[in-house]
């Protein structure tokens, strides 16, 4: 194995107002963008090569991409508009330099995961699949497309998103990750979106090819809400999500330039930003604040995202909560489950200040 894809160009509309200003592949989940945990966690098991599949905001993807050496060759394929997974995964093809014969291994990126992913290749190659999906058992999986197999782990159908108990025949879930062989790939259709859950994947079935299932039960989240953000940043802090690109496993992750004041307590896996000014008393658990924000003295911060430069007043308790980009929010407001506050955005007393500032 030494290609892969690596589909990035979605637009991230249940993580608003956080991917207004940066895709949701790109914004800082433990430390560093998410897509860095997914290409170092690819390199590591082999990889050499990947295309990243970008659509939205490509340009932020560039950017990082060429100021950054991360141990292996990235290329960027940018779609001019969306064209689904499947339309994204045929665009990249001319990026491949793989044989027809090859695999090539195809990742969604907002998916974290601890899957053995040279496993998955080493089962594609030694059972000549045509196509191999790694699946993962939920609980209630009738938010998933189902896909059932038989004994001998070929994919038996494709059952998108159920809606009676007599359609969960399974608890296996599409989970993101493919191995292709190449010339699956130089089929899907050109110049229209294309869905490989609805439209490739029921198509190769249908026309006899080898489908192959690997069912992995380790570690799986679908970072696309942000309950589901927040718990995989501090997961991968906590050390019970792996990724090669994490600093340091603990209770929680400081970066640098950061200023944690008096008596405040950081816990849960909470990551604290670079350049980021944390007051006296406040108590910071299972989030994530993203660079140059500052929290007041004795605010209470929980299971929430801070965006970049944001001002947090003194005393404020925010639970469950994303705040955008440059956000103030005025001393003593709560803002509690569901709430989302937009870039740029004040809330309260505008004139407050903001004890935790030390000039």
């Amino acid at each position: 194995m030494t290609e892969a894809v690596l589909l990035v160009g979605g637009q991230g509309t249940r993580l608003r107002p956080l991917t207004i200003n940066t895709p949701k592949p790109m914004l800082p989940v433990a430390g560093v963008p998410f897509t860095v945990h997914q290409i170092t966690r690819a390199r590591d098991a082999g990889v050499t090569r990947i295309v990243l599949g970008t659509s939205y905001r490509a340009e932020v993807f560039r950017e990082f991409i060429d100021g950054n050496d991360l141990g292996i060759e990235v290329v960027i394929a940018t779609e001019d508009e969306p064209l689904g997974t499947g339309g994204a995964i045929r665009h990249a093809l001319p990026y491949l330099t793989s044989g027809p014969d090859e695999p090539v291994l195809v990742f969604n990126g907002d998916v974290l995961s601890g899957l053995d992913i040279a496993g998955l290749v080493r089962h594609h190659v030694t059972s000549e699949s045509d196509v191999s999906l790694y699946l993962t058992p939920v609980e209630d999986p009738r938010a998933y497309g189902l896909v059932p197999t038989d004994e001998l782990g070929r994919v038996t159908q494709f059952l998108e998103k159920p809606q009676t108990p007599e359609e969960i025949v399974t608890d296996q879930i599409n989970a993101g990750c493919y191995v292709f062989k190449r010339s699956i790939i130089d089929a899907i259709p050109t110049g229209r979106p294309v869905s490989v859950e609805r439209e490739t994947f029921p198509g190769l079935l249908e026309a006899g090819a080898l489908v192959s299932g690997v069912v992995d039960r380790g570690y799986w989240l679908d970072l696309g809400t942000p309950l589901s953000f927040v718990r995989g940043s501090c997961d991968l802090v906590m050390g019970l999500a792996p990724s090669p690109a994490v600093a340091a496993i603990g209770s929680s992750l400081v970066l640098p330039g950061s200023v944690i004041g008096a008596r405040a307590h950081l816990d849960g896996g909470t990551t604290i930003g670079s350049n980021v000014d944390v007051g006296d008393d406040c108590v910071i658990d299972g989030a994530v604040v993203f660079d140059g924000a500052v929290i007041g003295a004795g605010a209470r911060i929980t299971n929430s995202i801070i965006g970049v430069g944001s001002r947090i007043g003194s005393g404020c308790v925010i639970d469950g909560a994303v705040i955008g980009d440059g956000a103030v929010i005025g001393a003593g407001n709560e803002l509690l489950a569901g709430a989302r506050v937009w870039p740029d955005a004040v809330i309260g007393d505008t004139a407050v200040r903001f004890s935790s500032d030390r000039s």
